[in-house]
């Protein structure tokens, strides 16, 4: 099967999730900057999650670019990842409302690291379905960011009972671990041009 319609549903699905996430915003009712003060939560958890829905997209991107064909399997896949991806606005919005507080903060996590599981289980899919000497395969490499993330999840999800903030840190670090342009790609597709 053609991979466009993977990507064509997968770029719209993470458009409406940005939009989902921005109409979380209600306007104040008063036009003084004290008006703004008790949004910058929700402001801050939107901007945290927007980089992580756009890391996502543009992973994505990058990863089906490697992509020949996809089958059942790769489908069933990223429709697996896109479903945990849309539950990204319900957790921004429960940190944000709730100013970061633990249990939403664990939450956060957990959906964080289930879009981590599900990206490596459409990856791995990928590759099992294009050999090991694909260019993904050889794009990867080691892929020590993605074997850490999870990890680092799991710590930050035992740290938010007591420590959000820590948590929150640590979920700041991986999203700016992830932040940093990775060319693997790119490079592998400079290399065989």
């Amino acid at each position: 099967m053609n991979k466009n319609r993977l990507e064509a549903f997968s770029d719209g699905v993470l458009a409406i999730i940005i939009t989902i996430m921005v109409l979380e915003f209600k306007v104040p009712n008063s036009v003084s900057y004290e008006a703004i003060v008790p949004l910058l939560h929700k402001f801050l958890s939107y901007v945290l999650s927007f980089i992580y829905v756009g890391i996502y997209w543009n992973n994505h991107h990058h990863m089906m670019h490697t992509v020949k064909k996809v089958n059942g399997k790769i489908l069933w896949a990223n429709l697996h990842l896109l479903f945990w991806l849309s539950l990204i606005p319900f957790a921004t919005a429960w940190i944000g409302e709730h100013k970061f507080a633990p249990f939403p903060m664990m939450f956060y996590g957990f959906i964080l690291l289930m879009n981590g599981l599900a990206y490596f289980i459409l990856q791995n899919l990928i590759l099992s379905h294009h050999g090991k000497d694909s260019l993904l395969s050889k794009a990867l490499g080691k892929d020590y960011k993605g074997k850490s993330s999870p990890i680092l999840y799991l710590i930050a999800m035992l740290c938010a009972y007591k420590f959000p903030s820590i948590a929150g840190g640590i979920y700041i670090f991986v999203a700016l671990m992830w932040l940093i342009p990775d060319k693997r790609i790119e490079r592998i597709f400079n290399e065989n041009d």
